[in-house]
């Protein structure tokens, strides 16, 4: 090749040009003597100032590139599939490598752990390995997976390049499966609500006529069993028993020789919404305190309070009408006997024995107790008096009995050692330091033969908040009635709201309040475990994972009583976490994951992509098990358009790297002065004639 770099600015080149074309043309339409000597010096002489150059390339060919997909998501870890994947992969590459202008690219697509919703996107995965080489060096691209793949371009759109897309199929052709999917399900219920779902069997592959036993747990508790037809719909009712999140999980049962049962198991979490909570407050005598417990029981959304306070009783006579003793008749029938089990807390507030109520509502109240109810019982004075409730039949299920003694001395409330562990009382804010940071408090009522949990002492670190069960029900008792001087701020008031309401909440048996209990849930794909308890250090909690491996993990503590840890998972779906007797189960990914519905493998998704390139779709395995061959490799140059599922054909590239340059000057040294000198004595010999 010969370029041109001119000596002169171009201008300069062209006016040197035409004024040696006019002075040769003169010289040559005249027939002057030495015309043409001249004119081959002038045009020796413009070609010396153009500079012309001879131009090689040093060219070293580029090899092709061909990409082989291998597919390692969770539809390919199935044991056989990973050893049929494993030997293709070895093979393919063996054969590639006899090919020296061939240059074999691995790709392996694994699940990443950051997808919400795991999908293969092996064509992701395909074009970023690509992305730094240019369309025309791709000689094709193998695919080794079971077909399940999420992101196959629409039909008619290539993959990015101009050369075959071939396909090895691992599986068997025969191969069937069941698994089930929730088709219809609420997101939220109120708690003790009837409500209903539907889910459907699906059967892949050849008909397995084998009817379908569907077993339903929420919480990791059964509920029954259906039989359900495949194929079609089939309706599900269920209550939630608990107010947050809820696990509702169906497993089908395994049908011998189907691919996998990963997928035999559907879960759906549903958000459980309590309704209003009804609690009934009965204040013995108007007092001080009596407002912070009904502005506390108000203010929350989720309480529906009924509230009455004795101002006179009954064995008082005075003349005064019977129409004006009181602005609403205290209907004791009605609240302790027709209506009591429609309460989830009854609070007796500095309440006495005085004839309001007969001694066989106390009886109610406390089998009210026994069979699930939650009561509470602020005490004051009246607690250590002749007229104690604890000299009623209630005295079974109280928590501590009146000593008959009050100390009326100043005390900081302190939690105790089982305090500090205990979630009603555990980080209550002040309690941190000593003395805590909160206002004191001046009675104690004096109590003995304390049953359950002492959280709270007062003077003389006697009890002060004591909570105790009594059969399925839940009894606490605060032996003091000055909680009201941190509501109006003495002395920097103190927790009054946040310690009452927990109370409360306990007592009503809210999960998150529970002295052993073990959670578990999802935060992307990591699974968080917390232990809380009351008692020693948990030590290690055992994680099941979806595909049934265990996993132990030591639980680290964070605060007293609890104890945390943070597991980074590698699979999608429904874990367990047990520790004794305790469980706990949470779903990590999405529910309906395109990774985890079907799993059997399948030629009929790559097979359009196939066709349009001039690729193959083989399988690598018949329907015995044995293997089948490998398709042998065809390299072609040009478009490939051969047809046949025998050959696997790939696109040659005929793309070079520039490796350096030669340049020889035309007319520099030897040669131009040789060229000048011929032509100079041309015309100096034709003058000469």
């Amino acid at each position: 090749m010969i370029t041109i770099a001119p000596l002169l600015p171009l201008w300069a080149m062209i006016t040197i040009g035409i004024v040696a074309a006019l002075l040769a043309g003169f010289g040559l339409f005249r027939q002057m003597r030495g015309a043409w000597p001249r004119a081959l010096a002038l045009a020796l002489l413009v070609l010396a100032l153009a500079n012309p150059s001879f131009v090689s390339e040093n060219r070293e060919p580029l090899p092709t590139i061909v990409a082989i997909v291998v597919d390692r998501s969770q539809s390919q870890l199935l044991p056989e599939r990973v050893m049929q994947t494993d030997a293709a992969l070895k093979e393919l590459t063996d054969r590639l490598s006899k090919f020296p202008r061939i240059e074999p690219r691995i790709v392996e697509v694994r699940d990443n752990g950051e997808e919400e919703s795991p999908s293969t996107k092996a064509f992701t995965a395909l074009n970023s390995a690509l992305s730094d080489v240019s369309p025309g060096r791709v000689g094709g691209a193998v695919f080794i997976t079971d077909g399940q793949i999420h992101d196959i371009p629409e039909a008619g759109k290539l993959p990015g390049f101009n050369a075959p897309v071939h396909a090895l199929i691992t599986g068997r052709p025969n191969e069937f499966d069941r698994r089930i999917e929730v088709v219809r399900a609420p997101r939220f219920s109120l708690v003790n609500a009837q409500q209903e779902l539907t889910f459907r069997v699906i059967d892949e592959g050849p008909p397995i006529n084998t009817p379908a036993t569907v077993t339903i747990r929420i919480n990791g508790e059964e509920m029954g069993s259906l039989q359900a037809e495949p194929g079609k719909d089939t309706r599900f009712d269920f209550k939630l028993n608990r107010a947050g999140t809820n696990v509702v999980d169906f497993e089908v049962a395994s049908v011998p020789g189907e691919v996998t049962t990963t997928n035999n198991q559907a879960v759906q979490l549903i958000d459980g919404i309590r309704q209003k909570l009804r609690v009934l407050l009965v204040s013995g005598e108007p007092h001080a305190g009596e407002r912070a417990w009904r502005n506390l029981l108000k203010s929350d959304a989720l309480v529906d309070l009924v509230h009455f306070t004795i101002l006179r009783p009954p064995e008082k006579q005075d003349g005064t009408p019977i129409n004006e003793l009181s602005l609403i008749a205290f209907p004791t029938r009605e609240l302790f006997v027709d209506k009591i089990k429609d309460f989830d807390l009854i609070v007796f507030d500095r309440y006495q024995n005085r004839g309001v109520l007969p001694i066989l509502y106390y009886d109610n109240i406390a089998e009210y107790v026994r069979k699930g109810g939650a009561l509470l019982i602020a005490a004051g004075p009246e607690y250590s008096s002749p007229n104690s409730i604890a000299d009623t039949p209630l005295a079974d299920i109280l928590p501590a009995q009146p000593t008959g003694q009050l100390d009326e001395k100043g005390f900081y409330p302190r939690l105790t050692d089982l305090g500090k562990k205990h979630p009603v009382t555990r980080g209550l804010e002040g309690s941190e330091s000593e003395p805590p940071k909160w206002g004191r408090w001046f009675r104690t009522i004096g109590a003995s033969d304390v049953q359950g949990s002492a959280v709270m002492k007062g003077a003389n670190d006697d009890p002060l908040l004591v909570l105790n069960r009594a059969g399925e029900g839940r009894v606490a008792m605060l032996l003091s009635d000055e909680g009201w001087l941190w509501s109006r701020g003495f002395e920097g008031g103190g927790p009054h709201a946040s310690l009452y309401r927990r109370i409360a909440y306990w007592l009503m048996k809210e999960p998150a309040l529970e002295e052993e209990a073990l959670t578990a849930r999802a935060a992307g794909r990591n699974l968080e475990i917390t232990r809380q308890t009351i008692g020693d250090a948990p030590g290690e909690a055992t994680v099941t994972y979806p595909s049934g491996k265990t996993e132990k993990v030591k639980l680290a503590p964070s605060e007293p009583g609890l104890y945390k840890v943070s597991v980074a998972v590698g699979e999608t779906g429904l874990f367990k976490v047990t520790d004794g007797d305790l469980s706990a189960l949470a779903h990590v990914g999405a529910l309906d994951a395109p990774e985890f519905k079907s799993e059997i493998s399948t030629t009929a998704t790559l097979q359009p992509m196939a066709e349009a390139t001039h690729g193959v779709v083989a399988r690598l395995t018949k329907a015995d098990g044995s293997a089948e061959p490998l398709p042998q490799i065809l390299t072609v140059n040009g478009n490939v358009r051969i047809e046949g599922n025998d050959r696997m054909a790939f696109r040659l590239t005929s793309e070079s790297v520039l490796k350096g340059i030669d340049t020889l000057p035309l007319f520099n040294g030897l040669i131009g002065l040789v060229a000048l000198l011929f032509a100079a004595s041309a015309m100096w010999w034709r003058e000469g004639r």
